[in-house]
């Protein structure tokens, strides 16, 4: 795992950023494992936006790193770059089946010439010894026969080549769902099935686009769970997987198929809404939030009662030409106010630059 993580870094510098991350695990009473270590190396280098915030956030709101959240941070930001980096090796599988698939259609066009010459040789030699034997009244047993042998010889060319053929079309195949599942592994949550962070930023750019282009509002809600810790605390993590499985099949269910629901991280869920106002988006975050407060859930161990699950929720809508981080940053200021509030409830950009200007 070292080489991974150093690469060709100076040594010098590698332990100074290993010694900060161990550092850093300490302060926070994370047990240093190696999926633990490489989250906090990489929060020590920096070379993950994403990484830093999330980690930055979850130590200014003085959450606990259980392992829980360990698991989390690794599958979110580790898994998911080494399920790429997996991804990386079929384009040179494929490229060897298509080499492959070459060589014999190459041998395939010789075979058939190869073929179509003998052929004519043995015509050539049939039609002399037909107009011989026709004079002298011989045995015509010996022309067949090698016109059969010949025939005989094409047509077992003709099944190997087949053979080969079917072989590299079902490699073909083989690497081609095999892609296809990498790239749906590498683009979906396993906890929730809802699409992971990774590919929400890749629709989040297009849809960006199609917004300005179409001159259409686009807009997204962000969703946390209230109190999350508690169910995880109280009942055990399977429980909180739960609750989190049950909101993301409130929110799949609540958006269209134009839009776009994703885990955005440990307990936030977020939604891409096209062509969709701010007070439409509002609309749609009150109906999930409504849906998951009135969803009951039970132990499946115990059949034990849960306590009813409540959301807060930020609404922002998208301002021309600006990043999906400041986006993102007013939607998540309206969930923390929300939160503030009492929780249980939605904000949105605009209940929080209404209250600014009343200050």
């Amino acid at each position: 795992m070292a080489d991974d993580l150093f690469g060709d870094m100076d040594v010098e510098y590698a332990t100074t950023v290993a010694d900060r991350a161990i550092r850093s695990m300490s302060q926070q009473s994370v047990p240093v494992t190696p999926g633990n270590f490489s989250v906090w190396f990489d929060y020590a280098m920096g070379t993950s936006p994403a990484l830093r915030k999330t980690i930055d956030i979850l130590i200014g709101n003085k959450r606990k790193f259980d392992a829980s959240i360990n698991r989390e941070l690794y599958a979110t930001f580790v898994k998911q770059q080494s399920d790429a980096e997996i991804t990386d090796d079929y384009p040179e599988q494929l490229q060897s089946v298509i080499s492959s698939a070459r060589e014999f259609l190459a041998t395939a066009i010789s075979d058939n010439r190869t073929q179509i010459e003998a052929l004519g040789r043995v015509t050539s030699e049939v039609t002399s010894e037909v107009a011989s034997q026709a004079q002298t009244n011989s045995d015509p047993r010996s022309i067949i026969e090698k016109l059969v042998d010949e025939l005989g010889r094409a047509n077992a060319r003709a099944a190997a080549l087949e053979t080969n053929f079917i072989a590299s079309t079902a490699e073909l195949d083989r690497i081609r769902d095999s892609l296809k599942a990498a790239e749906e592994r590498s683009n979906t949550d396993a906890l929730t099935g809802l699409a992971n962070r990774r590919s929400m930023d890749a629709f989040f750019r297009s849809a960006q686009i199609a917004a300005m282009e179409g001159d259409e509002p686009l807009s997204i809600l962000m969703i946390d769970i209230d109190h999350f810790k508690k169910f995880n605390d109280t009942y055990g993590h399977q429980v909180g997987d739960q609750v989190l499985r049950l909101v993301a099949k409130v929110l799949q269910e609540n958006v269209r198929e134009c839009d776009f629901a994703a885990r955005y991280g440990g307990e936030e869920l977020i939604a891409v809404l096209r062509d969709t106002d701010l007070a439409a988006c509002t609309e749609v975050a009150e109906r999930i939030r409504r849906r998951i407060s009135e969803a009951r859930l039970t132990r499946r161990t115990t059949g034990q009662a849960i306590s009813s699950i409540t959301v807060s929720i930020g609404v922002a809508q998208f301002r021309l030409a600006e990043s999906a981080e400041a986006m993102i940053e007013r939607c998540d200021r309206g969930l923390y106010e929300a939160k503030r509030l009492g929780r249980n409830r939605t904000v949105t950009e605009n209940d929080i630059e209404g209250e600014t200007a009343a200050a």
